[in-house]
């Protein structure tokens, strides 16, 4: 095994990566499932690099050559995206929204290629049967459809029985979507 074969199987690597982070992300969202585009191509490269190497089509150095790249090309991709949020975007996406105070958003449907059955199906999946109970439904960046319920939709909880005995909260203390709430923020 020489040297310049072993390059040219990680410039081969670093090139199918590439391709593939091309072609998932115009296959949109719901291709990659509960992966985001990373984590799909990767499973798919270094599933065929292993199967490659296991039947003997490549030699241990080129198929360790090939999983060497692929990794590096993840770690590095993911360190962009991390500090790049317009290149973040870029590759893996933006959430889109399905549904917007219980009427379908036509828009982000037909950016997501979903027709209704789908979109209602998917509020099935999280207890919704009446679309008029969803405040907003969104095609999150892996694939998953997340939904926030109108206020009088919520489900009802042990809190909501005491009235005035009930711990005094402001709606501020309440929530968890801020990186405040979450701990990482002045």
């Amino acid at each position: 095994m020489d040297w310049q074969e072993l390059g040219m199987t990680a410039a081969r690597g670093l090139r199918v990566y590439v391709a593939m982070l091309v072609i998932i992300r115009i296959l949109g969202k719901r291709t990659v499932g509960n992966f985001t585009a990373f984590d799909l191509l990767v499973a798919l490269m270094l599933g065929e690099v292993v199967d490659e190497i296991i039947y003997g089509d490549v030699t241990l150095a080129q198929g360790f050559v090939a999983i060497t790249v692929v990794a590096a090309a993840k770690y590095l991709t993911a360190w962009l995206s991390y500090l790049s949020h317009g290149l973040n975007k870029l590759l893996e996406g933006t959430p889109r929204e399905l549904v917007r105070d219980g009427e379908l958003a036509r828009d982000g449907m037909r950016k997501e290629l979903m027709n209704e059955e789908e979109v209602m199906a998917s509020l099935r999946l999280q207890g919704i049967s009446d679309m008029r109970e969803v405040k907003k439904a969104i095609m999150e960046v892996d694939g998953i459809v997340s939904v926030i319920r109108q206020d009088w939709a919520e489900p009802l909880q042990k809190r909501d029985l005491h009235g005035d005995k009930a711990e005094k909260i402001s709606p501020e203390e309440k929530r968890t979507d801020t990186p405040q709430a979450l701990g990482h923020g002045s």
